[in-house]
Order: structure tokens, then C-alpha cells, then sequence
């Protein structure tokens, strides 16, 4: 339905365009009229008209000006100027308020039918345009929190998010390189700086998830994970790569107003820890400092800053560097390790040149550390006399390049072992998710099926299977069943319509598409060709 409004001092023009658009759009139109401006701009307010054809020459307020005040309260109407008079400045001035047609009187039916139907057609265009925008936001009211808890999940893994980065910035619009986790718990009470009751209220949050996740998101610019247990994790973005002193306090000053509302919206007590800002690949180090402050302070609200725990650096030392060591250890990185070894090795020799036994502990230090990093992962096999030549061998040592040459084989060889086990590791789960896929493909197997059968998170299995195979879990287990339905389709006694359920398909046509897809060719034009 469309709502025309006409606006002429002639009642001969109303009539005439009154009969040609009952003529020919009937069913399509509500029309009302008025005759003077000030009448013409009261029924506009009222009637909210998506077309009003205006004369400019009415008694009292004239149409360009009656246009103007309708323009106020109403920005989608379209205006269709038909007046008697030609004059240029009217056509500028109705031009500058977005009229879509200017005619001159006497206009030909035709052309007025043509003109409405130009409106009609760019009002529908438009109002397809905004159900589309619609329907597109309540679909990513859906998608998008499930989005934000996979983010969440993948910084609370401590995985090496270095890959996935990009993407989650594209999707949930993250303009910053730098954040900071701060952790929600909640409880029944809040008894000594104990939450009472954590299992219990799990529970319940549900019901009350969605309170805590809109507070949030009206009063931070954050990305809000789901519930785990009794606690929600919250990712706030920064620009910069520390939270000044300010910014801090104005932080945990927002926070305790946040737990405040919430406690008399949902009776239920919180406690909140905030972590230091970290590069986006670190949030779980950000993480383990919240988690870090909500345990170990009595506060509601607690910054990792705030506690009287931790370790402090020397201003000049580089803990940038020694941090991106041991992740280049962690990650099995050979050339990252050898890299930032070398670059803390060369801070020591030129900073402490005269410190030989200084430099010699610390060199020791991260081989240790280095060794039980490997240790830990399965990837070497602890005795107890294991290092029993390493303090002879610093002793006899009598250079600083000797000593460089030591401590980077050393941590190369952890580095190394870390890597060989996660190259097992990773090849045994792989080989046991493809046997698996291999003796399930005609059932209706699933990435969950799979990563429950490995026994390692969906997320994890996924991030695996594809820097380990090159291919996506979907894509993987689409070719499989492609090459066995090529093998199956050589035998023509065998129906296509078997083929399709014996290769894990329930439906013939989207088995037909997707084999066209890889192939080339339907399967009835493969086997023809066979």
C-alpha cells in the first residue's frame, strides 16, 4: 500500500489526479488531499505520505515552503513538483529539497502514471532494502555472540592465536591491536571475599546471561564470552599498550557501578578481576592476571595492578625479549628461538660486559627453563642426573662466544623436542581422525564426532586438521566421500540413488550437486564417461 497525499488549491486537478490513480492503482493507494500550505503540512504530520504530488502557487504557506516543514518530519517522502509555473528558481530550490520530478502543467495522464510508478517503484526498492537490513541484523544478534564465545574460548586456550587474529578482527569489528580480559564471577553472597555457592548459581545463569551480557555491552565497548561455570570472560579493546593510571581507576570505577546495577536487577553477588593490557596473540596471559586478581583479593573489583603480588622488572631490562623467547620455545619455533636467544644474549654482553658469572646463571636459567618447558610437553624424558656436566661445563667455559654457542644449542635442543612431540602428537590425532572419517563417511559424521573421538576440543581439532592437512574437516571429508562415490559409480549395477546414501548423502540432488562441484561432471555424466 502506498499513501499518495495531493496538494492543489484546484479542486479540478485534485478530481483528475484523484480518477487516474484510482484508475490505475486502485488497490495499491490510500490518497488524501489538501488545498492551502498550512493545511497541506498538518495532513503530511498526520498522514506520513510516501508520495505527495504538490502544486508551489496555494493559498497561504506556498509549496516549497510547505516542502521544507514536511522535510522536518518525514526525510523518506518523495516529492513530485506539478505546477503551472516554469520559473527556474522554484526548479532550483524544489531540485535542493530532493524533488524527484518537476512537471508543468497541463501533464499528459501518461506521464503522471509513469511518474507514480517511478515513486512506487523506488519507494518498494527502499522498503526491500530495510526488511533486508533488518532481516541481516537479527541474524547477527545470532551469530554474533556466537562469534564473541569463540574468541573468547580460543584466548582463555592459551593456543597461538597469530592466525586467527585477522579474521576475528574483521568479523567482530575489532580496531585495536592491544586488550585487556576482565573476568565476571558471580555467586549467591559474598562472604570474607568468598563467592558462596559457584556451582549452584551456575545453575541459574542462565537465565539471568542475557541481563549481565546487555549491561555490558551498554556500559563498555567490549566482546562478552559465554558462561563457564560461575564466571563470564570479557574482552575490552585499547588503542594503547598500557592502561594509564586514569584510565585504570575510571575502569574499576565503571566496573563497580556495573556489579552494583546488576546486583539489584538479579540479586546475585560478584566479584571482578581485570588484567593488564597485552598484544591481542597474549590475552591469556591478560586472562590468568584477572582470574589471578578476582582470587586473590577481597575487593568486588580488582586490578591485576593492584595486588601486592608479582614480579618488577628493572626499567632497561627486556622481558619484551625473554617473553617472545620462551613463546618461540613454546611454539617448537626453531629460528624464533636461535632469533630472540641471540637478541638477549647481546642486551647481557652489552649492558654487562663485566659480569661474566652473571651473565653465565642467566644463560643457565633459561636453559632450565627452556628444559622443563620440554619436559612437560612429553617431549624429553627427565632423570635425575641429567644436567650433571652443565655447571662444569659454564666453569671451564672462558669466552662469551663459547658461552653463545652453549646456551644455543641448548635451548635449540628444547625447542627442538618441544616441536618433534607436537609433530607426533599432532600426526597421531590426525591419522586416528582420518581412519575414523575413513570407516564413517556414509554416516553422518560430524566435527564434534570427530574431536570427541581424539579426545581434543572441536576448536583445537579444527585449527589442527587444517594446518596439518591443508584442508578444512568439511572440505576433507567431502573429497573422501567424492573419490569413494567416483570408485562406486565404475559398477553399473549399483543405482546412483544407493551410491549417494552408501557415501553419506540423504539427498540426491545435493549429492548430484556437490559431485558436479568437485568433479566437473553429475554422476550420471561421470559414469557414462567411465
Amino acid at each position: 500500500m502506498y499513501k499518495i497525499m495531493l496538494a492543489d488549491d484546484e479542486g479540478i486537478v485534485i478530481d483528475s489526479l484523484r480518477f487516474i490513480i484510482e484508475k490505475n492503482f486502485s488497490k495499491d493507494c490510500l490518497v488524501e488531499h489538501a488545498s492551502t500550505g498550512r493545511s497541506v503540512i498538518e495532513l503530511a504530520e498526520k498522514f506520513q505520505p510516501d508520495i505527495a504530488i504538490m502544486d508551489i502557487h496555494m493559498p497561504g504557506i506556498n509549496g516549497i515552503e510547505a516542502m521544507k516543514e514536511i522535510r522536518k518530519t518525514n526525510k523518506s517522502v518523495l516529492f513530485i513538483v506539478m505546477t503551472a509555473f516554469d520559473k527556474f528558481n522554484y526548479a532550483k530550490e524544489a531540485i535542493n529539497l530532493g524533488v524527484m520530478e518537476y512537471l508543468t502543467k497541463p501533464v499528459n495522464h501518461t506521464v503522471i502514471v509513469s511518474v507514480l510508478q517511478r515513486a512506487m517503484n523506488v519507494i518498494e526498492t527502499d522498503r526491500k532494502k530495510r526488511s533486508n537490513d533488518l532481516l541481516i541484523r537479527e541474524k547477527l544478534e545470532i551469530v554474533v555472540p556466537i562469534i564473541e564465545s569463540d574468541f573468547i574460548y580460543a584466548v582463555l586456550s592459551g593456543d597461538d592465536l597469530s592466525r586467527e587474529i585477522w579474521n576475528f578482527k574483521n568479523l567482530l569489528s575489532i580496531q585495536d591491536d592491544y586488550g585487556m580480559i576482565m573476568v565476571f564471577e558471580f555467586g549467591d553472597a559474598l562472604v570474607d571475599g568468598v563467592l558462596t555457592n559457584p556451582v549452584g548459581i551456575s545453575v541459574k545463569a542462565q537465565s539471568f546471561y542475557t541481563i549481565i551480557r546487555e549491561s555490558l555491552k551498554a556500559e563498555l565497548n567490549c566482546i562478552v564470552g559465554p558462561i563457564m561455570v560461575n564466571k563470564i570472560g570479557v574482552f575490552l579493546p585499547s588503542s594503547k599498550s598500557q592502561l594509564e593510571y586514569d584510565d585504570r581507576t575510571t575502569l574499576i570505577e565503571n566496573a563497580r557501578k556495573l556489579i552494583r546495577d546488576l546486583t539489584k536487577r538479579i540479586d546475585v553477588a560478584f566479584k571482578v578481576g581485570i588484567g593488564s593490557v597485552t598484544p591481542l596473540n597474549k590475552l591469556y596471559i591478560s586472562y590468568k592476571e584477572a582470574m589471578n586478581a578476582v582470587r586473590n583479593s577481597k575487593s568486588r573489583v580488582a586490578h591485576v595492578k593492584d595486588l601486592a603480588i608479582g614480579c618488577e622488572y628493572d626499567g632497561e631490562y627486556p622481558i619484551d625479549i625473554e617473553q617472545a623467547l620462551f613463546d618461540m620455545i613454546d611454539k617448537g619455533d626453531m629460528e624464533g628461538t636461535k632469533t630472540e636467544a641471540n637478541l638477549f644474549f647481546n642486551w647481557m654482553i652489552e649492558h654487562y660486559p663485566n659480569c661474566e658469572m652473571d651473565i653465565k646463571l642467566k644463560v643457565l636459567e633459561f636453559i632450565l627453563f627452556a628444559e622443563q618447558r620440554a619436559f612437560l610437553s612429553g617431549g624429553m624424558t627427565y632423570y635425575f642426573k641429567y644436567r650433571s656436566g652443565y655447571l662444569n661445563t659454564l666453569i671451564q667455559i672462558n669466552n662469551y662466544e663459547q658461552l653463545r654457542h652453549w646456551f644455543l644449542d641448548k635451548i635449540t635442543e628444547a625447542c627442538r623436542n618441544i616441536n618433534t612431540k607436537k609433530e607426533e602428537q599432532a600426526c597421531s590425532v590426525i591419522t586416528k581422525a582420518k581412519a575414523y572419517m575413513e570407516e564413517n563417511y556414509s554416516k553422518d559424521v560430524s566435527l564434534d564426532d570427530v574431536s570427541r573421538i581424539v579426545d581434543i576440543s572441536p576448536y583445537y581439532f579444527s585449527k589442527l586438521f587444517k594446518e596439518e592437512t591443508g584442508e578444512n574437516f568439511i572440505e576433507y571429508l567431502t573429497g573422501l566421500r567424492i573419490e569413494k562415490a567416483k570408485k562406486l559409480l565404475q559398477n553399473k549395477d549399483v543405482s546412483i540413488k544407493n551410491i549417494c546414501v552408501d557415501t553419506g548423502y540423504s539427498d540426491p540432488n545435493y549429492f548430484s550437486r556437490i559431485f558436479k562441484k568437485y568433479v566437473g561432471l553429475t554422476p550420471t555424466e561421470f559414469r557414462e564417461r567411465v
